[in-house]
């Protein structure tokens, strides 16, 4: 298991798609604070300008840059790699992070769907594609973590783009880290992140204040950070509504639909509405 304080340290080098708000923000921050050099990428000038100026304080101006990146767009991502190689020479760590969410159903717009598969799973693939040969190559420690979703794995009701996005995200990491883990003298590692309800762009909504069951970007990337000291391949983050127990029971019901031949989505089927309760709810 590599020791996560040689990865994250000074002279190497992170770098974080979505990294200009929210988790991938919080993630750069606490790259830079450990002294690392940190490219973040993402859309939006200002916004994007703003949160490298946050990180320059930080980390120092030669420390740090920013690119505008599409994840959407393949050739986009080879370009970010240009960069960041041409300036800091290597990558330790990748986060691909960047992600979207807006409402689908399953006959909404071709466009949506096409969005939204383009963001959140291809722009994982490729991210990792693109970045992953030669941070194999250089052969030093380093990680890829991917950002997924507890939809991914229980794909409630609602928003069915987003809940197959992130469950191929889901599919692709584990696939990476059993390819990356038989790679020989390879130094790379892969994680899977699966926040709980963090306040951020993505989930704020309308409303300018935390609730009180979100956890900060901040909560979370500490969580994340403890969970990779200790090796974890699933970084299953709580909240301050739900705790890992119920997460693990509510995981354990969606794979039950399979084993116990139950209707797909049970758990929200009024038939076992009950069922599923009353299994919640075993000491």
């Amino acid at each position: 298991m590599t020791n996560i304080q040689d990865i994250f340290k000074k002279s190497n080098v992170a770098v974080i798609t979505g990294g200009a708000s929210g988790i991938g923000l919080a993630a750069a921050k606490y790259f830079a604070g450990r002294g690392m050099s940190v490219a973040i990428a993402d859309l939006g000038g200002d916004r994007l300008a703003d949160a490298a100026n946050e990180l320059k304080a930080i980390a120092g101006e030669e420390n740090v840059m920013a690119v505008e990146t599409d994840v959407a767009v393949k050739e986009s991502l080879e370009a970010l790699e240009r960069a960041v190689l041409q300036r800091f020479g290597r990558v330790h760590v990748l986060m691909n992070n960047a992600g979207i969410g807006p409402e689908t159903s399953i006959f909404s717009p071709q466009a949506n769907w096409d969005h939204i598969f383009a963001v959140n799973l291809m722009g994982v693939i490729n991210g990792t594609r693109t970045f992953g040969p030669k941070m194999l190559s250089h052969g030093e420690p380093g990680l890829i973590i991917n950002t997924g979703s507890k939809q991914g794995i229980t794909t409630p009701p609602g928003n069915p783009a987003y809940n197959i996005s992130k469950a191929g995200v889901k599919a692709f990491t584990e696939a990476l880290q059993h390819e990356l883990r038989n790679t020989e003298g390879g130094k790379i590692s892969a994680h899977l992140l699966i926040p709980g309800f963090v306040f951020t762009g993505l989930t704020k909504g309308d409303r300018a204040e935390k609730p009180a069951a979100a956890w900060t970007p901040e909560q979370t990337v500490d969580f994340m950070v403890e969970s990779l000291e200790r090796g974890d391949f699933y970084i299953l983050c709580p909240d301050n509504d739900v705790a890992r127990p119920v997460d693990e029971r509510r995981m354990a019901w969606a794979a039950g639909d399979i084993i116990e031949n139950r209707p797909p989505l049970s758990r929200w089927h009024k038939d076992y509405a009950d069922k599923f309760k009353a299994f919640l709810e075993q000491k």
